[in-house]
């Protein structure tokens, strides 16, 4: 049987499980493919600064992900970048405050460190590594 935790630093579980029809299970899972699927997500965002689009398309991945499995603090602070590049996109000479990059990679660091850890911990493996 999997152990799903009823807490998680760094994310909103209740509501995450909530919006998963109330089934713990989807949220467990959903937290799974955010560990395995964005474990290099910070170094292909690094790579892509200076290219607008490439990055907004990095941060929305991120964005939405991190909204589906309840860390709204990595949300919210990929929503504010995503916005600032869309202008930049729109034509708008708008910058881009260097501590929101740094805010935005703390929260990304502390959200999926968190998740990490207790995937792990409750023994699950993620794909491909059997």
């Amino acid at each position: 049987m999997m152990l799903i935790p009823q807490e998680l630093e760094g994310f909103d579980v209740r509501d995450a499980v909530a919006r998963m029809l109330d089934r713990p299970e989807l949220w467990w899972q959903a937290v799974g493919f955010f560990v395995h699927h964005f474990s290099g997500w910070e170094n292909a965002w690094l790579d892509v600064h200076g290219n607008d689009q490439a990055e907004r398309r990095c941060v929305h991945a991120i964005r939405s992900a991190a909204a589906n499995v309840g860390a709204m603090r990595l949300s919210a602070l990929a929503e504010r970048l995503e916005k600032l590049l869309l202008q930049r996109i729109a034509g708008e000479d708008v910058d881009i405050p260097v501590e929101l990059r740094a805010d935005l990679a703390a929260a990304f660091s502390e959200a999926w460190k968190s998740a990490d850890a207790a995937w792990r911990e409750a023994g699950c493996e993620l794909p491909g590594q059997s």
